[in-house]
């Protein structure tokens, strides 16, 4: 057998230049014990809190494969929960920053989440158009809620009334019953898609907001507050009927209408409801602040007594009925100094501080973060920018990469600037403005920068200054490629002006300075001119050939000191976009919008090999130094590496979301980085781990399979119809039920030979050795059989167990049922086993309640199972009332109150109930 040939692998490093990402939301976060310094962003797959006052990164949340949709704090300031294009949700420690658990339901992207005021339930909105609630606490879906018909894009929680609300695309606003799981209410007064909506005032108020410029207002009213107000008169209408029947009711009470054009893409407020902050897709934020009751009806007098004043007077007509009365919602609501932000925004998070202080933070389409602050007391206050953070990223793709001569320097060039960054920290070190560079290289000494605009210039950057040293009318059209020359004494430019241009590098008197000193210039040498625009350039390290990449599909070979024509290589469909030539000199390997590569010998031009690379146009390719090995990187943002001698892919490393524009390899050939158009600039570096091809090919087939598996559809409970599993058949679950089913056949398997052991035993007098447990049961340190599946139990997810119970064949429910009674017997997870066996009746139940031999199992379990459950109340009270006598003992020693948080907000909304009671009690009478 042959030696199999072995590689060295890359992988993933680390990502920079990104800020935030355009498809997440912002949020203000309370860490480290500080509220209005922090926030949360989505960075492509990882979440990363900003620190606005160092303007630094001060915790990043690392992910895997897919997108950062959505965020949502928890109110109790422990826990950021995020969502992810694939329809999962994660859940975070601030402190530690660990990742708790994992919720899969949904089957597409998540686009909205929120907590309840506890802290223990969350709602989740998809494009999948359902709504889910979780348990957070016991780590399971509780509903799946259906009846949207669009993308749901917003959830809220009316805590007081156990209600959730959401808005979709298909302009309805839902009322759910969270006892019940149903729909009790839809709103139908919009007449376009609901693109957001926000409770303020104590969830007395609802502001939905559309694709018109006008909020439209609602009153949310408890059932007994509206007892009495209608009562089947003349102006009663069907939807009042509804509102009687419902526990609440919803009616329209006015509007407030936008400065700005266009929909509305968000609205939020801060976390007492008396602020609301409302951006769409223009630059501006407009505030509104709700005011208090008291401080509305004394604003409502003031503004009556005017009126009747003017109304004497003759001025003004009569007063309105309905204000007449009671305040009205203009004196509700004023409005603000709206906010003006540098770009357009994606996402705000408003927060209130000290003093009346208000603090806005946005999030921007161009990869930057902006905070401002006003007071909300001082009139017609202009709001000021306490923070930007913009230096960390470009402001749009990034479409050429570069590293420097001792690999320590990374340059990157976008449609603005050029940035240098450090390899090892990947923090900024320069940056440049100038214009819209398409291509980018260093100069020998690493102390200036190349950079080819989209207008045809060249310029000379001297990055250790940061400044500009000239700027040569190099080509009239775009400088597509630059190519420093293999002696570095000069450089090779190729533009869509149909001519490739050659340069000296030479040094020349600054004239700016009165200083003998001297600055780098570029002198042109010579043209070569041709019948189609250039779209690459490359010089063969031994500097006998220069190949030019052509419109018209072909490439074209030259000497490089006579210019004469040598070779042309025929072949590609389509324009070859980009190409380089390997260290020996003798293979060329070219890469086309046809998504081929092809590789050719450059002695006579005949290609060697075509391969089918990528699944769109291949953007980016380069050898790494000393060898034949080649990366690539697509349009379909996948990043491969290719050995040019065997042909063979060596393996495929993750890409980006979306294109990828271009590549880099160290000079070393340690380090590969690539840039796409999620505004990532990705490193990754060659390991010492081996790679082997087969191995490598084993794995992607077994990846394929998984997915394949992992179909992801909604779980329909068979007997009951609709699918109201809040959960999804995954990779996880069926790799649990695998176990599950594994652990019944070793767990019988050796209770048998037990039992033939005992026999044994028995028959012969005399003691015998007990055999030892299989392999797999030590592995779980279990003597028994029960043990070992009580331990699997243990270690399945709480958000899995559901789904991996419902793979199971009825053969193994049957199984799982007799062997539950022994794991009731040992005393430990008893609710577990509990939500096991309800589970399992609940889906099987006709089948188990008629077989003969499940029946007495089921008695045993009934008696067991109540035993258990008593004992555990009691427990549960005898601690209750064991830390009350603490509580008192300790109020009655100290002086002082336990708690006393907690017991302030009890009082708040105790009082305020009993202030809607003798409201509701005033209606009546």
């Amino acid at each position: 057998m042959g030696v199999t040939k072995q590689y060295l692998r890359y992988s993933p490093s680390s990502k920079f230049n990104i800020i935030c990402s355009p498809l997440c939301n912002i949020k203000f976060i309370t860490y480290e014990g500080q509220e209005g310094r922090y926030v949360a962003v989505g960075a492509c797959e990882d979440v990363v809190i900003w620190d606005l006052r160092l303007g630094e990164k001060s915790a990043v949340f690392p992910g895997e494969k897919v997108q950062v949709t959505c965020l949502a704090p928890n109110p109790n300031k422990t826990t950021l929960a995020a969502g992810y294009e694939d329809g999962t949700i994660k859940i975070f420690d601030l402190k530690t920053g660990e990742h708790l658990t994992t919720f899969s339901g949904h089957r597409s992207a998540i686009t909205c989440l929120t907590f309840d005021s506890e802290g223990h339930r969350l709602a989740s909105g998809a494009k999948d158009t359902d709504v889910i609630l979780w348990d957070t606490v016991a780590e399971n879906g509780i509903h799946r809620l259906c009846g949207h018909k669009g993308v749901v894009t917003e959830v809220g929680f009316l805590n007081e009334h156990n209600v959730l609300l959401s808005s979709s695309k298909d302009s309805l606003i839902k009322f759910w019953d969270l006892d019940t799981a149903h729909c009790f209410k839809t709103l139908v007064g919009h007449r376009t898609e609901v693109w957001a909506f926000c409770l303020l005032k104590d969830e007395t108020y609802l502001v939905t907001g559309c694709r018109d410029n006008e909020l439209r207002v609602w009153e949310i009213k408890s059932k007994e507050e509206n007892e009495g107000e209608s009562q089947l008169g003349e102006n009663f209408t069907e939807e009042d009927y509804d509102g009687i029947k419902s526990p609440i009711t919803c009616k329209k009470v006015g509007s407030m209408l936008r400065n700005g054009r266009g929909r509305v893409l968000g609205l939020v407020s801060d976390e007492s409801g008396h602020i609301l902050a409302c951006h769409g897709s223009d630059w501006n934020v407009e505030l509104f602040v709700v005011h208090p009751e008291a401080v509305a009806k004394e604003k409502w007098k003031k503004r009556i007594k005017k009126l009747k004043k003017k109304a004497l007077n003759g001025e003004s007509s009569e007063i309105p009925a309905d204000e007449e009365t009671h305040p009205s919602l203009r004196d509700e609501v004023t409005r603000l100094t709206s906010v003006k932000v540098t770009s357009k925004i994606k996402s705000v998070s408003v927060v209130t501080g000290r003093g009346g202080e208000i603090r806005i933070v946005a999030a921007l389409q161009d990869n930057s973060i902006e905070m401002y602050s006003l007071k909300e007391a001082v009139k017609d206050t202009e709001c000021s920018i306490l923070r930007t953070i913009s230096s960390q990223g470009h402001r749009s793709i990034v479409r050429a990469v570069a590293f420097s001569s001792d690999n320590l320097a990374i340059i990157s060039a976008s449609g603005e600037s050029i940035k240098m960054w450090n390899r090892a920290s990947q923090k900024c070190l320069r940056t440049v403005k100038v214009g819209y560079a398409v291509s980018v290289c260093f100069i020998p000494g690493d102390r200036h920068v190349l950079v080819g605009l989209k207008e045809g210039q060249l310029i000379i950057v001297d990055i250790a200054a940061g400044d500009i040293l000239e700027t040569v009318p190099a080509h009239t059209k775009e400088l597509w490629s630059i190519c420093i020359t293999p002696e570095q004494h000069g450089c090779v430019t190729g533009g869509g002006d149909q001519s490739v241009k050659f340069w000296n590098f030479e040094l020349i008197p600054d004239p700016n300075s009165e200083s003998k000193a001297k600055v780098l210039s570029v002198l042109h040498k010579r043209t070569l001119k041709l019948e189609e625009s250039v779209l690459a350039v490359k010089i063969s390290p031994n500097g006998n050939f220069i190949a030019v990449s052509l419109l018209d599909c072909t490439i074209k070979i030259f000497f490089m000191d006579t210019l004469k024509f040598f070779l042309s290589l025929y072949g590609h469909k389509l324009p070859v976009i980009c190409m380089d030539i390997s260290y020996d000199s003798t293979i060329i390997a070219t890469g086309s919008a046809d998504r081929n590569m092809k590789i050719w010998g450059l002695d006579f031009g005949d290609c060697h090999r075509s391969i089918f690379a990528h699944d769109d146009s291949i953007m980016g390719l380069q050898f790494v130094p000393k060898t034949h090995y080649i990366f690539t990187c697509g349009k379909e943002g996948k990043v491969k590496q290719w050995d040019a001698d065997s042909y063979n892919k060596i393996l495929t490393l993750q890409g980006h979301q979306g294109e990828a524009n271009t590549l880099a390899v160290s000079p070393n050939g340690q380090y590969v980085v690539s840039s796409g158009s999620d505004r990532v600039l990705r490193l990754f570096e060659r390991t010492l781990e081996p790679l082997v091809l087969e191995d490598e090919q084993e794995q992607e087939r077994e990846e394929e399979e998984k997915a394949a598996l992992a179909t992801g559809d909604v779980t329909v409970v068979p007997g009951l119809g609709a699918p109201n599993l809040p959960s999804r058949k995954t990779v996880g679950s069926e790799n649990i039920a695998e176990q599950l089913l594994e652990c019944l056949e070793i767990g019988k398997e050796y209770s048998e030979k037990l039992k033939e052991h005992a026999e044994f035993s028995k028959a012969s007098g005399k003691s015998h050795p007990v055999p030892p447990p299989p392999a797999l049961m030590q592995a779980y340190q279990a003597k028994n059989a029960e043990e070992y599946l009580l331990e699997v139990l243990k270690r399945v997810r709480s958000s899995d167990l559901e789904e991996s119970l419902l793979i199971l064949p009825f053969s193994a429910v049957c199984e799982l049922l007799a062997r539950l009674p022994a794991l009731v017997a040992i005393g430990s997870h008893t609710e577990l086993i509990h939500r096991v066996m309800i589970f399992l009746l609940k889906i099987h139940h006709r089948p188990i309640v008629s077989s003969p031999t499940l029946v007495p199992v089921l008695l045993e379990l009934q008696k067991m199972c109540f035993d258990k459950v008593n004992e555990l109340r009691d427990t549960v009270g005898v601690n209750l009332y064991g830390f009350q006598f603490l509580q008192r003992q300790y109020e009655e020693k100290e002086g002082g109150m336990l708690f006393r948080e907690a017991l302030l907000d009890r009082r708040n909304r105790n009082r305020k109930r009993r202030k809607r009671e003798r409201t509701a009690q005033k209606i009546v009478l």
